[in-house]
């Protein structure tokens, strides 16, 4: 039966809802293959007969590409090009993985086919992601934003859970499997992207004489005079080094105490349930108890949290526990990539996005080498009391007057 005209939608709001569906799917499918394969990658390389240094180099190699790449990447996607960089980037990420696949079909592939593919593939992910950051702004309304963040955070966590197992499950089948997984989760990804209506270009004013550094440096400009970027920028780089670090603890403690791998996924598999559930509840817990609420109280409660992680000894300790912080944090970061998204022009969200990944992502490379050296310098409790300590001032400054109006939304600088 035809909708009655006085329930329908508009036309360009019809199409948003439309086009956020098909974004969801590219995140979900491009996150659910880009897990399957690279928690089989490390088997991959150790079974090709690759030293655990090699695998080390691969991956450091690789996210160092993304972290330089990411703010230069942004800025054709602001001035224009998002659609276009995301499609190319996407083709060019299926045919990286496809390649693999097939070398590995042959026989045995020398080092150089498999990390100059893992390279392309890494670069080309980058550009999708930078490009990616100024979509939802474009294809769903303001007040819907919290919302969508919630439900593309929740599609995240999603792959987190499903996508080991599965890339596992499809190594254990043939070795070649998860990466052809991969190349087919990009191929759908660049279809969802290739059937959306919504004009991407949001093209910004483009300054005579600046070049492309210059212009790349536009969204760290704009994270620096702004108070709610500030915000976002401290908050989720600190918070993402303490629960990358505290993960990384619960598997050198649970090591110690001769736990095997079953407890280790275990312990996984319910954190990352835990932040799926976090992340669907986030914006009715914000709705209910207001930003400045939330993002303080979430913040306050991590810190007895991670007190308590240094006195665990259990694997039901660090299992009930690391999720209850993986339960708690979503509840926030979603408050503040919202925030994020309300806080910047269009023309600057692919650049300004980069900047905070680029931060968050630096934080929790630096996460495992600090809880390492902690650990085996100091004592095993050691990471997570540093952690609570780096967790009260961030605290006690959401805590203050100026940022919970920040969080309001009644100041913009």
């Amino acid at each position: 039966m035809e909708r009655p005209a006085s329930t329908a939608l508009p036309s360009h709001l019809r199409s948003g809802t439309r086009d956020f569906r098909l974004l969801w799917w590219a995140n979900a499918v491009d996150g659910l293959g880009s897990q399957a394969s690279g928690a089989v990658l490390p088997l991959l390389l150790l079974g090709l007969g690759h030293s655990p240094q090699a695998v080390g180099v691969i991956a450091g190699v690789s996210t160092a590409l993304g972290l330089l790449l990411g703010p230069l990447v942004a800025v054709p996607a602001d001035r224009g090009a998002r659609k276009r960089v995301m499609l190319g980037s996407a083709a060019v990420a299926a045919l990286a993985m496809g390649g693999v696949t097939l070398a590995l079909a042959a026989g045995d592939p020398p080092l150089g086919i498999v990390l100059a593919a893992v390279l392309v593939e890494r670069v080309a992910t980058a550009c999708f992601e930078a490009a990616a950051r100024g979509t939802v702004a474009l294809v769903c309304p303001g007040p819907e934003q919290p919302r969508a963040v919630a439900r593309l955070s929740a599609a995240d966590q999603g792959a987190l859970i499903v996508g080991p197992a599965l890339g596992g499950a499809l190594y254990q089948a043939a070795r070649a499997l998860p990466f052809l997984a991969d190349a087919l989760s990009y191929a759908v990804s660049a279809l969802c992207v290739r059937a959306m209506r919504t004009d991407l270009t949001a093209p910004g004013p483009r300054s005579r004489g600046e070049g492309l550094v210059r212009e790349g440096a536009a969204g760290l400009r704009l994270v620096r005079s702004s108070a709610p970027l500030r915000l976002v920028l401290v908050w989720s780089a600190t918070v993402n080094l303490v629960v990358v670090a505290l993960y990384f603890t619960a598997v050198f403690a649970l090591q110690q105490g001769g736990h095997h791998g079953a407890v280790l996924g275990a312990v996984l598999a319910a954190s990352g349930a835990a932040g799926l559930a976090g992340a669907l509840a986030a914006p009715r817990v914000a709705k209910r108890f207001g930003a400045p609420r939330v993002v303080t109280g979430v913040t306050w409660l991590l810190v007895p949290l991670t007190g308590a992680l240094a006195t665990a000894t259990g694997a039901w300790a660090y299992g009930v526990l690391f999720s209850l912080v993986c339960l708690l944090m979503p509840l926030a970061s979603v408050v503040l990539q919202a925030r994020a998204l309300q806080a910047t022009a269009p023309a600057l969200q692919a650049r300004t996005g980069a900047v905070l990944a680029t931060a968050t992502t630096g934080a929790a490379a630096v996460a495992p080498v600090l809880a390492g050296l902690l650990a085996d310098r100091v004592s095993m409790a050691a990471p997570a009391l540093l952690c609570g300590a780096a967790l009260v001032p961030l605290a006690a400054h959401t805590s203050r007057r100026p940022v919970r109006g920040v969080l309001a939304g009644e100041a913009g600088r």
